[in-house]
């Protein structure tokens, strides 16, 4: 493909092995490919809208296991990475744990991958994917819309962003409707609507956590 200088990286076949369904895997070169696809400016699809993340430890995780939601399939997510939600102290220790055995640290953001899905989809499809979840890992904004940064470290606060519309439009605009999944959505909206309002899900479990 000409979007990267290396292919893409490909989730590991054994994953797929019927003692290992149900596993999640760290992707460390998917790290490396997405760094050298997206940040590096040399890149022909280098996106400034992603620069902040360049100050960002992000995991990667390729999955086998299936995920939906409300009939959907759930393709990717992008999780901030120290556990979130009500837990118990045991519970949040053995979920960081877990974490650092993946990554050797708790980073930023975790993305967590479809392996059926990425090993078959196109590349538009597969590089829209990525950009979808890299959108959600996003720099915090202060009371008047600024970027925020940390007091101590200068270094960017990070937080889990909604997006624009049903896709973001900057994956919209750099991969069209159909590499996207909205060409339904674009082509409804040139027609007149059918109701006076509905409800759109999404393949992302990100969104579907953020009720988005």
């Amino acid at each position: 493909m000409t979007a990267s200088r290396s292919p893409r990286p490909q989730p590991p076949s054994n994953l797929f092995d019927v003692e290992r369904l149900g596993a999640f895997v760290p992707a460390p070169d998917l790290a490396e490919w997405i760094e050298a696809t997206f940040l590096d400016e040399a890149s022909p699809v280098f996106n400034p809208d992603h620069e902040h993340l360049a100050h960002a430890e992000i995991g990667y995780l390729w999955t086998a296991v299936e995920n939906s939601r409300k009939g959907k399939r759930v393709v990717g997510q992008c999780e901030i990475g120290k556990p979130q939600g009500a837990m118990g102290k045991w519970s949040r220790a053995r979920a960081e744990l877990q974490v650092i055995e993946w990554f050797g640290t708790v980073p930023d953001f975790i993305i967590t991958l479809d392996a059926e899905y990425c090993r078959h989809c196109g590349d538009a499809e597969f590089l829209a994917l990525l950009e979808h979840e890299l959108y959600h890992a996003a720099q915090e904004r202060d009371a008047f819309g600024a970027p925020k940064f940390n007091k101590m470290t200068g270094l960017p606060v990070f937080t889990i962003q909604g997006h624009d519309v049903e896709q973001f439009i900057g994956v919209v605009r750099r991969y069209g409707a159909d590499a996207s999944g909205v060409r339904e959505l674009v082509d409804a909206a040139r027609r007149p609507p059918a109701v006076a309002r509905a409800f759109i899900d999404h393949a992302c479990g990100t969104c579907n956590l953020r009720v988005a």
